[in-house]
């Protein structure tokens, strides 16, 4: 027997039978990717998006699938707020391009996430980057996120020269929740206080409350599709008593509508979420993009342009590909429902 907040898995006819795949370029190279792929399916509830990076595999990539079917039939739970905080992305780009990142965002900007850490670039880079971000915002928190880019004595010492700039946070220094653990005590034995965030050992992690029973981390980062879905998330925040915020993993903005919803649903937002990439994207699926205005997403469903998606959609062999993916992630995903 399911319950009523359980996914009843729908045939995988009815979800190749709407499935649209699109290629939309990206503003500036983001995690290695100039083009973002996706696959968006339309169910009796709406339509979900399915984009899990092309590295991942079925066990980690059925849950991606689940998430989109949860949006696509079931819908998203009655939301707590109507608009969410958000922060600004800055790409480990150069210090120069700084300002012409920050420069796409509509109003206002309260909260900005910079990626450091990144391959073949220096602890000089990241510091001039967050630098010249807080010169330019000298009000806005500022958010650092390694994407597990640093060993344990390059993220002690990365994050101690970061840490001048006021952060509110660092997500993911190093890969394992034990090195969160190290970090996090190394930082506090010197004195610093720095929060310290859990991304990929939520999301990664066969179990993401593993990094919360650790208390490895101050913060986690929540991410919808990756869980699951929206009702799984809630869950995983629920059971973890720490802090959460949401993020997205640079959909188009039907994907963002779901992790909107899962913000919209948590009772509390102390931080701001990390819901912004639709300004990364050189395109979208809708005309009315689901983007942040003086740092404040609203909430709603979005429904995709025709026109639009005609316009992105990928090549005859890229949606043969996408095809494929979903029949093998419905077949993981059957057999572990």
């Amino acid at each position: 027997m399911t319950s009523a907040n359980e996914l009843v898995v729908p045939p995988l006819d009815d979800i190749l039978s709407t499935l649209r795949v699109v290629s939309i370029p990206m503003k500036v190279k983001f995690r290695g990717v100039t083009y973002r792929e996706s696959a968006l399916i339309k169910g009796p509830a709406g339509w979900g998006e399915f984009a899990p990076f092309l590295e991942y595999q079925p066990a980690e990539a059925s849950a991606w699938l689940k998430g989109a079917l949860e949006a696509a039939w079931q819908g998203f739970p009655e939301p707590k707020r109507h608009e969410i905080p958000l922060n600004a992305t800055v790409p480990a780009v150069g210090a120069h391009e700084v300002e012409r990142v920050l420069s796409r965002y509509e109003g206002s900007i309260r909260e900005v996430k910079v990626k450091v850490a990144e391959k073949g670039q220096t602890l000089s880079d990241d510091c001039a980057r967050v630098a010249k971000v807080r010169e330019l915002l000298p009000d806005a928190g500022i958010k650092v996120d390694a994407n597990m880019g640093w060993d344990l004595p390059q993220a002690v010492e990365s994050l101690t020269h970061l840490s001048e700039y006021d952060l509110l946070y660092a997500e993911q220094p190093v890969a394992t929740i034990e090195g969160l653990a190290q970090v996090r005590a190394e930082l506090r034995e010197k004195g610093n206080s720095l929060l310290i965030a859990a991304d990929e050992s939520v999301r990664k992690a066969e179990d993401p409350l593993k990094v919360a029973q650790a208390k490895a981390a101050d913060v986690l980062i929540i991410k919808a599709s990756p869980l699951g879905g929206i009702r799984s998330a809630l869950r995983i925040v629920e059971k973890s008593g720490l802090p959460c915020v949401i993020s997205s993993a640079l959909e188009t903005s039907i994907g963002i509508s779901a992790g909107a919803a899962l913000a919209a649903s948590l009772p509390e937002l102390p931080f701001g979420c990390g819901l912004g990439t639709v300004s990364l994207l050189d395109g979208d699926v809708t005309e009315n993009s689901l983007v942040a205005r003086d740092g404040m997403l609203p909430v709603r469903t979005v429904e995709p342009s025709q026109e639009l998606l005609t316009r992105f959609s990928a090549s005859d062999a890229r949606v043969r590909w996408w095809r494929e993916r979903i029949e093998h992630n419905y077949a993981h995903l059957v057999i572990n429902n």
